[in-house]
């Protein structure tokens, strides 16, 4: 028994009634994944929905299990709205409650049955862009984001994922500050100046929605820091570019991406490295907010293609359109972006049947359900949320 003790005693590790478990190490970051290594493109050419029918990756970066596409579903009846209300001075508005809002579904009024006034912690995926492109804006891009760590809640979960031909990974969604700057400050556009192939922005978008959020509650937000020059999906001023075409093949389209992000729920702050264009002031964009931006009709207010297909973007799934450089520091803009996550509402309300019929018939065969949310007696508010969402065609 006296050897016993000895032998414990040099060892130098005494286990104490009460004391905390030797197990509690630094966290580490893991190596990077690619996201987009194996995948498979598949339309439903009956439907027009896409699906990612294989992967590279074998588990979500949640760590759960990806669901396949045959997966049963299961069908939540209450339709939960993401959105935020900002004056026309872009200050978020606080305090509201449910007798605060109108929400229309296909045009016909809902009645309100939840509301979350941010109470849960946010997920908030920060997508950056590393292709050359971006090279010379790289370092101001990493402070931006970093700005951003800074502002977020304690308990809000942060991921990181940079591209550039491809999508990587840094780092799942995690808690830990410590380790999603170091995430961040792994983005290195150098180190891809080898993954020649352009800059697929939606792309990234795409997968971040598809791989990360799936099962996640409460506020979901995609900050994504780009210059906006796409060069995966073929973009132009003609509407029918963005659409699934079915006789196009097995395709990423840009309906596709905001389709996703509608369905995750997912609101999308965009900051763009380019300078704003002069027409497309705030006031411009909101008063645009229910029509298609990117049409043959805007070609001649010199607006570059790609800073269009970012506000339609945004104008879809709800968030915001910044440009880096028009505040006085990247902090001040990042700032603004964490209040105004931290400020959003979340609206559940039971579709009616008048709402589900209008779905299901022309012009509108797809099972899309048109969005509009109000602020009762404030007609200055200024309201963000996804355009539409959808039921899938199999339910």
């Amino acid at each position: 028994m006296f050897l016993a003790l000895l032998l414990v005693l040099c060892s130098g590790v005494v286990a104490l009634p009460g004391a905390p478990p030797q197990a509690h190490q630094k966290a580490k970051l893991p190596r990077p994944q690619v996201l987009d290594r194996g995948i498979v493109w598949e339309r439903d050419p009956a439907t027009g929905e896409l699906r990612v029918t294989s992967s590279g990756v074998d588990s979500t970066a949640n760590g759960d299990v990806r669901p396949s596409a045959a997966a049963i579903q299961v069908v939540t009846q209450m339709v939960a709205v993401t959105c935020s209300v900002a004056t026309a001075e872009g200050e978020a508005v606080p305090g509201l409650g449910k007798a605060d809002f109108r929400i229309f579904d296909n045009g016909v009024e809902q009645k309100v049955s939840y509301l979350d006034a941010s109470s849960d912690p946010a997920s908030v995926a920060m997508v950056i862009d590393a292709s050359p492109s971006v090279l010379r804006d790289s370092e101001e891009i990493k402070k931006a984001a970093d700005a951003l760590v800074g502002a977020l809640a304690p308990l809000d979960q942060g991921a990181v994922l940079d591209f550039s031909a491809h999508t990587y990974l840094q780092l799942p969604f995690s808690d830990v500050r410590e380790l999603i700057r170091q995430a961040v400050a792994r983005v290195d556009p150098r180190a891809l100046l080898d993954d020649t192939g352009g800059s697929h922005i939606y792309e990234a978008v795409y997968l971040a929605a598809h791989d990360l959020f799936p099962g996640r509650k409460g506020r979901k937000s995609i900050v994504l820091l780009t210059d906006g020059e796409d060069s995966g999906l073929g973009l132009s001023l003609d509407p029918a570019r963005a659409l699934p075409q079915t006789s196009a093949g097995n395709r990423l389209t840009f309906d596709d991406v905001a389709r996703i992000l509608a369905a995750e729920d997912i609101q999308i702050f965009a900051v763009s490295t380019e300078n704003r264009p002069k027409v497309m002031t705030p006031e411009w964009l909101a008063n645009h907010s229910n029509e298609t931006l990117a049409t043959r009709s805007v070609h001649d207010l010199s607006i570059p293609t790609y800073t269009l297909y970012l506000a339609e973007l945004v104008r879809r799934a709800g968030g915001q359109l910044y440009f880096l450089r028009e505040t006085p520091t990247m902090a001040d803009t990042f700032r603004q972006i964490a209040a105004k996550i931290r400020a959003e509402y979340t609206l559940g309300y039971y579709p009616s049947q008048e709402a589900s019929i209008a779905s299901t018939v022309p012009p509108n065969p797809s099972g899309r359900h048109e969005l509009r949310v109000e602020v009762a007696g404030q007609t200055d508010a200024r309201v963000s949320h996804r355009a539409a969402y959808y039921v899938p065609a199999a339910q």
